[in-house]
């Protein structure tokens, strides 16, 4: 099977770096953005070469649009642009973008210098939607204090999960990618019962035990984004990190996929519109301020759009 790009697969180091970028002018530039963006695996190595400790990673993916002009009438079965999910005060909103860069690193600078780098390299190509620096906090909590990712696949379930395989083989090694920033209300989270706030998540605080059926509510956080389908759990794997400076702060939600489809059914769970009349109560208390799909190609396709 083809690789896969160097961030996908492998455990996140403590820094991490997220860049979206819109296309100054996509149908004039979209050939020249994807030839820049061939090279990132030569930016990764002259970085890496700087500082060969830092474990540094990374990828980019394509939103569907710049994709299907660098690549008309083929594309990955499942790609298609974000709409908005949700209603009232609950929604995910589409916020777009042409390119997401993920970053990730033992060492923020590291990662911060090649996000840098292919900044600097696409220029006047691109203008800014979104960028942030996350950081491990604390034992690899979210800022809620319940760590994160307890459900992330792992050893050979991380490629099982993440990876296009055989059902599309012309995009085998490729990935589906979904991104999120999430703005978080601790103080109101703060304000209520520890005890509560397990009951939202569905785990306990200390230690990220899964509450009991009996005890576990339907629409705690653990209750509508593990699903089942077949006798078989839906997988995603996550590499989201905590952000933010003291005044606005929050979880920049980033994971791949195999498939498109399972970041939608469980975005319909969190948000209510699945048809079951629950939502997700953890939405109660962030907020979500930008959402996207996108397609990380594999390593040799996206060096083939030189």
């Amino acid at each position: 099977m083809n690789q896969p790009q160097s961030g996908i697969v492998p455990e996140a180091g403590p820094a991490a770096h997220f860049l979206v970028l819109s296309a100054t002018d996509l149908a004039r530039d979209a050939g020249r953005i994807a030839a820049k963006l061939a090279t990132l695996g030569d930016i990764e190595g002259e970085v890496a070469s700087v500082v060969p400790d830092a474990g540094l990673r990374s990828v980019v993916s394509f939103g569907a649009e710049l994709w299907e002009r660098v690549s008309p009438g083929v594309r990955p079965r499942e790609l298609r642009a974000f709409s908005p999910i949700g209603a009232g005060p609950l929604v995910a909103p589409a916020t777009g973008g042409d390119v997401l860069l993920h970053v990730h690193a033992n060492r923020t600078d590291a990662a911060f210098e090649l996000a840098r780098r292919v900044r600097v390299s696409l220029g006047e190509l691109v203008r800014p939607l979104d960028e942030v620096a996350g950081f491990r906090y604390l034992d690899g909590r979210d800022l809620t204090g319940f760590i994160d990712g307890t459900e992330n696949p792992a050893g050979d379930e991380r490629p099982a999960a993440a990876l296009i395989g055989d059902e599309d083989p012309s995009f085998a090694g490729g990935s589906y990618v979904t991104s999120h920033r999430y703005v978080h209300d601790l103080a109101r989270w703060s304000a209520i019962p520890v005890a509560e706030q397990e009951r939202i998540v569905g785990r306990t605080k200390p230690d990220s035990r899964e509450l009991d059926d009996d005890v576990r509510p339907a629409s705690s956080h653990v209750s509508r984004v593990v699903i089942e389908e077949h006798g078989e759990e839906l997988q995603i794997l996550r590499h989201s990190f905590p952000y933010g400076t003291t005044s606005e702060h929050g979880l920049l939600f980033i994971a791949y996929c195999r498939t498109l489809s399972t970041f939608e059914k469980m975005l319909h769970r969190m948000y209510g519109t699945s048809g079951d009349g629950a939502h997700d109560r953890l939405m109660e208390f962030t907020r979500a301020v930008s959402g996207g799909y996108f397609f990380a190609p594999s390593a040799e396709r996206l060096r083939g759009l030189a």
